[in-house]
């Protein structure tokens, strides 16, 4: 009944979107990168935008990270498109290009958990996997497990992997994907009943939100002296209604960025890491 109403329902709610017309390994795993933690309709531009700039793993690999970076603003969690760029690093250098196809070879890359290869494998090569996404987690929580709580990934992943068929995986996720999609707009919370649901914390007003506003500015206005940057997140925040921002958070703030190698402090100021 579960795998009826599954294909049922993801038939009648299939979304044509652009990238399930490519069966470009690397094309299937920028989209997965982005739509992780990202609706659905903030990603169709930027997907497009990414590719039209960055259209192989070796055009990523040797483009400027300020360039990787500036693609990527306005889809949050910046790390996303360093670790996307490290991965093609590796690819380009060690493997002509090509992302492996293997599922703990893709995991063993950087920024690739399972879903993530699961989901380049089942969407770019057809290959059977458990692609657990939050839309999928939904659709099994909703028709299995309605009167359960704290349900554990493994019980969903041991459902994906007893019904996913071996001959078309990438339309059985599909259907997955779009009845999951249909059910977080019309019920409150689905996903309240998963063990791992945890609820996002608000991004205005915190470290989050400005560790991306220095990003931005560095990104915009690169060479401000670390005074500068602190000068002006502070006014940013006063003139948002938020209070004055404490110098010694946005000095360790900064110097986050910095470990993390997305910016660094030089002779000139402060500029988007090499």
């Amino acid at each position: 009944m579960f795998v009826e109403r599954v294909w049922s329902r993801g038939r009648e709610l299939y979304r044509d979107l652009p990238w399930r017309r490519t069966r470009d390994p690397y094309e299937v795993l920028v989209s997965e990168v982005m739509l992780q933690q990202t609706q659905v309709g903030r990603v169709l531009g930027y997907w497009s935008r990414w590719l039209e700039r960055l259209p192989s793993i070796d055009a990523l690999a040797a483009a400027p990270t300020s360039l990787v970076l500036a693609l990527w603003q306005g889809l949050g969690y910046n790390r996303r498109a360093l670790n996307l760029k490290r991965a093609a690093e590796i690819c380009s250098a060690s493997r002509d290009g090509r992302l492996p196809e293997g599922h703990d070879e893709l995991v063993a890359l950087p920024g690739i958990g399972p879903a993530t290869a699961a989901g380049v494998r089942v969407f770019s090569a057809n290959r059977p996997d458990v692609y657990l996404e939050t839309n999928v987690r939904t659709v099994v929580l909703h028709e299995l497990f309605a009167s359960y709580d704290a349900v554990p990934d493994r019980a969903v992943a041991d459902v994906l992997a007893r019904t996913c068929p071996d001959d078309e995986p990438r339309a059985w996720y599909y259907a997955l994907l779009d009845y999951g999609a249909y059910l977080k707009g019309v019920l409150p919370n689905p996903s309240r009943r998963s063990a791992s649901h945890v609820r996002q914390s608000r991004f205005e007003g915190s470290r989050r939100q400005k560790r991306a506003w220095l990003l931005r500015e560095v990104l915009a206005h690169p060479g401000q002296t670390t005074e500068q940057l602190v000068s002006g997140l502070d006014e940013a925040e006063l003139a948002a209604g938020r209070d004055a921002v404490d110098p010694q958070l946005a000095a360790r703030l900064l110097d986050e960025l910095s470990s993390e190698r997305f910016l660094q402090l030089r002779a000139d100021g402060w500029q988007v890491a090499d």
